[in-house]
């Protein structure tokens, strides 16, 4: 991938957001609703600046990897999309508000987008970005279909990344999956034409059109959202899941024992 020399400006972050490490990640402790309306009241002017979601997968790669850990904690919002995750933390007396990408994408669309807005799409499927243009006729949507292998391909990676950056659109959604959504985000806010808020969503964008099914509220509440994913999926994430229990528990192993970064600023 093409090294773009220009340094990423200084991203205002939230004044009050609190950021704080756990289990190696960074985490800004703002409910939905602030971060909601910190993305809605975000102006148009600064450059681009980009929102994650952390879950436990994510947490799981970033351990031991430098490189992919730089595009978490170079993230304008890095917000926790787990109950597993929150739950842990309570137990070291430390609420994270849970802000899942599902939710944030969905509560974007529905009252922050307004009519002629200009929203840049990468996703994966071409079907997803028919049917959102379907649902929503009167927003202006941009869209760029990567090739499978995307990781490993720096020219696709690059062209993500000059697609976005050309666009000059209000919202950015990356529904590529981690971490190569992250690189691409990343990448641009050290881009000195991008503009707008870049969001790594995962598969908000299926969930927002229906071609996937959300767990019903109760087991979102419950911290089962998980479970309802793999049993509807479980060719694809079971061993995803299996191979982060392992991890998972020796991440807050490290915590409890004081190993693992520190509760404190991040």
């Amino acid at each position: 991938m093409a090294v773009i020399e220009a340094a990423p400006y200084e991203m205002q972050r939230p004044a009050r957001s609190g950021r704080r490490s756990f289990l190696g990640a960074p985490f800004d402790l703002m409910t939905p609703a602030a971060v909601l309306d910190f993305v809605a009241n975000s102006g148009p002017e600064t450059g681009f600046r980009y929102v994650v979601t952390p879950n436990v997968d994510h947490v799981v790669r970033l351990r031991g990897n430098a490189q992919i850990r730089r595009y978490y904690q170079q993230a304008w919002l890095s917000v926790c999309d787990s109950r597993p995750i929150a739950g842990l933390a309570r137990l070291l007396f430390l609420r994270l508000p849970v802000v899942t990408g599902s939710d944030l994408t969905a509560s974007i669309f529905n009252s922050v987008i307004r009519d002629g807005d200009l929203i840049t799409l990468i996703a994966s499927d071409d079907a997803v970005v028919r049917d959102i243009r379907l649902r929503y006729p009167k927003v202006r949507f941009r869209a760029h279909l990567p090739p499978q292998g995307l990781w490993n391909n720096e020219d696709a990676l690059q062209a993500c990344v000059d697609f976005a950056a050309r666009a000059e659109a209000r919202f950015v959604f990356i529904a590529i999956g981690s971490p190569q959504a992250e690189k691409i985000a990343y990448e641009l806010s050290r881009h000195p034409d991008a503009r707008g808020i870049g969001l790594c969503v995962g598969a908000s964008l299926e969930f927002l059109v229906g071609t996937k099914k959300r767990a019903p509220i109760w087991m979102q509440h419950l911290g089962l959202e998980w479970l309802h994913r793999l049993t509807t999926d479980p060719k694809r994430l079971w061993r995803r899941y299996a191979h982060a229990v392992l991890p998972l528990v020796t991440l807050f192993y490290h915590e409890v024992t004081g190993r693992g970064p520190r509760l404190g600023p991040y």
